[in-house]
């Protein structure tokens, strides 16, 4: 009997992946552990090994397909012994349907023919390509809504919905003043009656999300090209926006003194042995720094080192810190594992491997997965300060400024110094302000006094 080669579920919230290639072809014989194929996910490139022993009968789903959902039969193959030809002939024939995201578009009804209104209602709305013009007195979800001529061409300049409206004309009807109000802001309905847009979408201070329709009315056609997200930006969309909506976050800003630590980095660096190239060993950056003290501030403030659940605080044993890489295509955190252990040199070689691995889409999920806290580093960009967005399932981030010389008082005295800025986000449900305080000073006294990193 044929086998079915299905999509496999590469980390625990995969729920489609692109087809990248095809290392075995029809006809070619593989066994337990062979990689078959490379599937890519919304954060990395990983290999599919076969599980069973046979022929590659038949390859469903080509290379360079994407959206192709989890267990989804991708390949079927014949078993030893068995009959290629007829197996794939049957190929397929027990397949899942495909994720609706991967379905091909329903054909047009013919002209004059009306949708049917079951499907139409049951079918969750794509976003548009271009601005799809609504009935002038309808809502998007069928609901008649009464309303002036004028209102109705003021309102679709504007690109609002009349169904948003307040309308404050006779039985509720929208008039022309209605949509001027609504213009500023003003005279919307709340999220949940608004038509057309998903439950809980809000955009900045709470207000309803604009919808894809409402923000291409706003553009004149052609003066804009539209770009499809791929899967990891689509995944980043909707991680920070559920992490910036469910999560009451605070932010804790200290300067720290560099003096000492870059004159030890120097001398650190200086001192590194070499390779048989004549490459050091080691080339320490004040990043490996900051994670290092990032590590061992969370392990002097346990109760800072957690993770928010409902029905537990989990309280991490180790430091294990995500590391900010910008990638072409979005943005992804290598996670350096119990970092209060290894020594600075051992961190700053880890975080370069790991960089280039995540540069060319070849992190496992366990090395991106997790984590107690985050470091994010815009300093070699020249930026003072800034707040960054925390990676759930954790509760911190540190976000890293530049180094940079400036006026200081010290006995005193005028002084220059050389200055970095750091701004810790905290999650409020897991860490109060006061422990967020003590973990911000414990990680500035570290910087401060890079020994004691050592001892």
């Amino acid at each position: 009997m044929p086998i079915n080669i299905l999509m496999p579920a590469l980390s625990p919230t995969m729920e489609k992946g692109n087809l990248a290639k095809w290392l075995k072809k029809e006809g070619d014989k593989v066994k337990s552990g062979d990689v078959i194929a490379e599937i890519e996910t919304d954060k990395a490139t990983m290999e599919v090994e076969a599980v069973d022993e046979g022929t590659i009968a038949k390859i469903l789903v080509a290379e360079g397909t994407q959206d192709v959902a989890v267990n989804a039969v991708i390949a079927v193959l014949a078993a030893d012994g068995e009959d290629v030809k007829a197996a794939s002939s049957g190929a397929g024939a027990d397949k899942p349907k495909p994720a609706p995201a991967a379905e091909a578009p329903a054909p047009k009804p013919a002209a004059g023919a009306p949708a049917p209104a079951a499907a139409s209602a049951a079918k969750a709305p794509a976003p548009a390509a271009a601005p799809a013009p609504q009935p002038a007195a309808a809502q998007s979800n069928g609901a008649r809504v009464f309303s002036s001529p004028l209102a109705r061409r003021l309102a679709k300049d504007a690109g609002i919905e009349l169904g948003r409206i307040n309308g404050s004309g006779p039985h509720g009807r929208v008039v022309a003043a209605d949509v001027e109000k609504a213009k500023s802001g003003g005279g919307l309905k709340a999220p949940a009656a608004a038509a057309g847009a998903p439950a809980g979408a809000t955009g900045a201070i709470g207000a309803p999300a604009m919808s894809d329709q409402q923000i291409l009315g706003l553009y004149e056609q052609g003066a804009y090209e539209s770009v499809p997200h791929d899967s990891m930006r689509r995944t980043i969309a909707q991680r920070l926006t559920a992490a910036t909506n469910s999560m009451p976050t605070f932010y804790l800003t200290v300067d720290c003194d560099l003096g000492k630590l870059s004159s030890a980095r120097e001398e650190i660096n200086a001192a590194a042995g070499k390779d048989k190239d004549g490459k050091p060993l080691y080339k320490l950056s004040v990043n490996d720094f900051v994670i290092k003290a990032m590590a061992i501030a969370l392990q002097k403030i346990p109760e800072a080192n957690v993770s928010w659940t409902e029905a537990a605080m989990l309280r991490h044993k180790h430091s294990d810190i995500g590391v900010a890489v910008a990638l072409p295509f979005g943005l992804i955190t290598p996670i350096i594992r119990q970092a209060e252990i290894k020594s600075i040199s051992a961190i700053s070689n880890e975080m370069k491997e790991l960089a280039a691995r995540a540069k060319a889409k070849k992190l496992k999920p366990n090395e991106y997965q997790g984590g107690a806290s985050s470091v994010s580093n815009l300093g070699m960009f020249g930026i003072k300060d800034f707040t960054a967005v925390i990676n759930p399932p954790q509760s911190s981030i540190l976000a890293v400024g530049t180094g940079e010389e400036r006026a200081v008082v010290r006995n005193g005295q005028i002084v220059a110094a050389t200055i970095m800025s750091v701004t810790l986000s905290c999650d409020h449900r897991a860490i109060d302000g006061a422990l967020g305080a003590e973990l911000i000073t414990a990680f500035k006294k570290l910087i401060e006094n890079p020994v004691m990193m050592v001892v």
